[in-house]
């Protein structure tokens, strides 16, 4: 069978499979330790925030039954998603406030309200579509961020984008009173090569002329809009993979003559079965392996030290992350295994400074928080809910001397108390002690009877809606107790002590 170019550049990321490197160590115990008794950074109200992918959106290829890749895509066409139905309304709600990002790879071939008349079979948006898009986030309280289509033309034409495709979609929302909070240009720019062919990849310097000439334009409609760019795609172990071809970010942010609102970046810790190039599979032994979080924190900080250096006004986003790029991997992405990263993921990056953490995605995929067939919130929805029910926006930081042990801090949303958010993935259960917190007077601990579960509890309860409803008083308190259950996700509210200096 022959390799792609993709697998013939990257099939040494096949080679190894981790194992957990901790289990055999017998620690178990852990202290947890505040470094600083003030917050060290602070995120966006919205912070947690998700997608839904263009494809699922106006009825493109998409990853549901789809075995393999076609260009970046899945192999199966779906029906365009009903979004006026009044259970997704209510999921939706219970995770607010949030930004809806519309995006993905379908964002540069779609066609916005008509197609060329010979090409009857285009991806298109429709006026409809967009309406109803737009009722959607205007009763759900929601801010947008949309991708706007870059286009897929040959690379001697870069520099020279005029944006006349966006124009009518930019004058029909203005009519409308359409509200765009976010935009950007193009769908993980860096990776046209992959998924559009080498002939579309953008240079850097290229592309930073032609998102100057999109802030003129999308400005002139929407004065107060935020630019945000450029949503390079990062890779476990490769960043932005090939050398030097796809490394665009840095080059582009230190050639661009405009001021970025926003600087994104877009990162999946993990490969599902369809993808061609799997430099860390999506499996039970590496979603519970505590170097597969390690590569967000390496990135994150790569990226704020470039926008830091080229773009300091700007805030940093992670514009989109899913557990495995390519839908997300079946039995893995939708069960009680997924709920790890995630969890890590939403600490890691409100620790690291990122303002906003775009999940893909909301429904849709295995990936998906929300089942798009049945409408039913998998076990990591219920992850995002109680972090929106619980983590405020001031970040405070701490440390656990266990790697078995990820541990996070945040004011309490009533700014009374701290939530610590502990990760056990440890096979164990373990001891914690906390010598600058009090006892915990509150505690929701998630867990399953096995790692592939379809279903979580909280507390020792299956969560669900009673007549459109879910609340914190659902899941009775358990004993207070200083341990963490083997493989658990846990959230203590507790005091600083006043005799931390």
């Amino acid at each position: 069978m022959r390799l792609t170019h993709l697998q013939r550049l990257l099939r040494f990321g096949r080679r190894k499979h981790l194992t957990h490197p901790y289990h055999h160590i017998g620690q178990q115990r852990a202290q947890v330790e505040l470094l600083n008794r003030v917050p060290v950074e602070k995120i966006d109200p919205a912070y947690l925030s998700f997608s839904i992918d263009i494809s699922v959106l106006a009825g493109g290829y998409w990853w549901e039954g789809s075995n393999g890749v076609r260009k970046g895509l899945g192999t199966l066409r779906v029906p365009p998603l009903d979004l006026n139905t009044k259970k997704l309304d209510r999921l939706v709600q219970a995770l607010g406030p949030a930004y809806l990002r519309v995006g993905g790879s379908e964002a540069d071939k779609i066609h916005y309200f008509e197609c060329d008349e010979s090409n009857p079979s285009d991806f298109i948006l429709t006026k409809a579509m967009w309406d109803n898009l737009h009722a959607f986030i205007q009763r759900n309280n929601l801010k947008f961020s949309f991708t706007f289509k870059y286009g897929l033309f040959k690379r001697k034409y870069h520099g020279e984008w005029q944006g006349t495709e966006i124009q009518k979609l930019l004058q029909y929302s203005k009519e409308q009173g359409y509200h765009i909070d976010v935009c950007e240009l193009g769908n993980e720019l860096n990776a046209y090569w992959a998924f559009h062919g080498l002939r579309a990849q953008p240079g850097p310097k290229n592309l930073a002329q032609d998102y100057d000439t999109f802030a003129q334009l999308v400005r002139r409609y929407y004065p107060d809009i935020k630019i945000c760019g450029p949503g390079s795609a990062f890779w476990p172990k490769l960043g932005e993979t090939i050398k030097p071809f796809s490394n665009l970010t840095k080059r582009f942010l230190e050639s661009l003559p405009t001021e970025l609102d926003i600087v994104d970046w877009h990162y999946y810790p993990f490969q599902s079965d369809r993808s061609p190039i799997r430099t860390r599979a999506a499996n039970v032994k590496n979603v519970l392996h505590a170097r597969s979080f390690e590569y967000f924190t390496d990135y994150s900080k790569r990226l704020r030290a470039w926008r830091d250096l080229y773009q300091p006004n700007a805030q940093l986003w992670t514009g989109e992350t899913g557990s495995a790029q390519c839908g997300g991997q079946p039995k893995i992405s939708d069960r009680f295994a997924s709920c790890f990263w995630w969890a890590d993921q939403l600490g890691q990056g409100a620790a690291q400074g990122q303002k906003v953490m775009i999940r893909q995605s909301l429904i849709g995929g295995d990936y998906g928080m929300i089942d798009r067939i049945t409408l039913k919130p998998r076990p990591d929805y219920w992850v995002s809910w109680l972090w929106a029910q619980l983590m405020g926006d001031d970040v405070y930081r701490v440390q656990s001397n266990n790697p078995d042990v990820r541990v996070y801090a945040h004011q309490s949303q009533d700014a009374e108390d701290i939530w610590l958010l502990l990760i056990n993935i440890a096979n164990d259960h373990l001891e914690i002690s906390t010598p600058h917190f009090g006892e915990p007077t509150e505690i929701y601990q998630l867990t399953a009877t096995k790692l592939t579960a379809k279903k979580l509890r909280i507390n020792g309860h299956k969560p669900s809606f009673d007549k459109g409803r879910v609340s914190l008083q659902d899941f009775p308190q358990p004993q207070v107790t200083n341990q963490l259950p083997p493989n658990s996700i846990n959230f203590w509210r507790v005091r600083i002590n006043n005799h931390l200096q």
